[in-house]
């Protein structure tokens, strides 16, 4: 019986052949880098010519906490019609490479900036109920962004733009100094681990960004129904000197009728989940 190798090389492997050939194990290296060029050319490419960016703020690229996750999920077809024919009209991709006119933007109208519109149901009906008020839209979400501009035609409305890509850039590179009426951040993410809670949005730097571009007596209005982050809103809008709470209690505020109650919250009230609201105007 001819002796065995201690430790043989399993049938069908290749392992030894490449690293004993140097060039070989060359070229399968070069061959995983221009994959993976090849997978980062495609997230960066836009799904729709002329519509939202990938990355419209590459240039811009910061090594910092995000507050969010891009999620660029399937998109139906009357989400990509909206998308191929509203986006030249009413899209914009936060680039940080210019100061918006938001009066020539939305044609003389006060304007709110929403931070995370989701499917953009409660945004497009806010936006019908209040024709006198623009919404600037910001969300990473294309799927949403498509709906959200399908609805506003749909529904005739013009009082609403969708910008794609990251708010923080958008604070600080692209907003003239009190420029926004007021700021709506309903059911941001509220990234419940304890390691995580670093990445929530509601937080005293964020607030720095936020309360230049309001103007005296703007509304920030934020809603959660995840209740330790509730706690941490009222803390952070209560100890920032900017802001001073229009609830007389020092507390949380009623449900406004102009906030939609939206299925996602409708879902979470059938659960059990409380719903805060807090409104703090810019002092």
């Amino acid at each position: 019986m001819s002796e065995q190798p201690l430790n043989p090389t399993p049938a069908g492997s290749h392992d030894a052949d490449v690293t004993s050939d140097p060039t070989a194990a060359d070229e399968a290296a070069a061959l995983r880098a221009a994959s993976f060029e090849r997978a980062r050319r495609l997230r960066m490419e836009p799904r729709f010519p002329g519509g939202p960016a990938a990355d419209p703020a590459g240039s811009h690229h910061e090594r910092r906490i995000r507050s969010f996750q891009p999620r660029r999920s399937r998109v139906t077809t009357g989400q990509q019609e909206s998308l191929e024919r509203l986006w030249p009209k009413w899209g914009l991709d936060i680039d940080g490479k210019r100061v918006l006119d938001l009066a020539e933007l939305f044609d003389g109208l006060p304007v709110v900036l929403e931070i995370g519109f989701g499917m953009g149901e409660a945004t497009a009906q806010m936006a019908a109920d209040d024709p006198g008020t623009g919404i600037l839209a910001v969300d990473v979400h294309t799927p949403g962004q498509g709906n959200l501009l399908g609805l506003a035609d749909k529904a005739g409305s013009t009082n609403v733009r969708v910008a794609n890509g990251d708010a923080v850039i958008l604070l600080r590179e692209m907003l003239a100094p009190e420029s926004l009426d007021g700021l709506r951040v309903y059911f941001p993410d509220p990234w419940p681990k304890a390691r995580h809670h670093k990445r929530r949005l509601i937080q005293p730097e964020f607030l720095d960004l936020v309360a230049p571009v309001l103007k005296p007596g703007a509304i920030v209005h934020c809603a959660t129904d995840w209740e330790p982050y509730a706690e941490q809103m009222l803390e952070v809008l209560t100890a920032h000197p900017r802001f001073e709470n229009t609830a007389a209690d020092g507390g949380y505020a009623p449900r406004p009728v102009f906030r939609p109650l939206t299925r996602f919250e409708g879902q979470g009230l059938d659960k059990g989940h409380v719903v805060h609201d807090l409104l703090f105007a810019r002092v």
